[in-house]
């Protein structure tokens, strides 16, 4: 697993999905409800993280889908 992280941002009018450190969008869509739906398998496939983008450009939230212990160590 690349256990590359992806983000949820603004692309226009509409939304896309880009893996971290990519120029590129993965894929593009018109809501960011399909967006989010699209990064979420992603980031699941590759035991990730996805991280969403609101309206104002600053990333609202983010999801974990890696190996994430709890209680972290230090």
């Amino acid at each position: 697993m690349s256990n590359k992280n992806q983000y949820v941002v603004r692309n226009g009018d509409g939304w896309g999905v880009r893996g971290e450190g990519n120029s590129r969008l993965t894929k593009s869509f018109d809501t960011q409800r399909e967006a989010i739906q699209y990064g979420r398998g992603i980031a699941r496939n590759q035991e990730a993280e996805l991280r969403i983008q609101g309206q104002d450009g600053k990333f609202r939230e983010a999801w974990s889908y890696g190996n994430d212990p709890y209680p972290p160590k230090g």
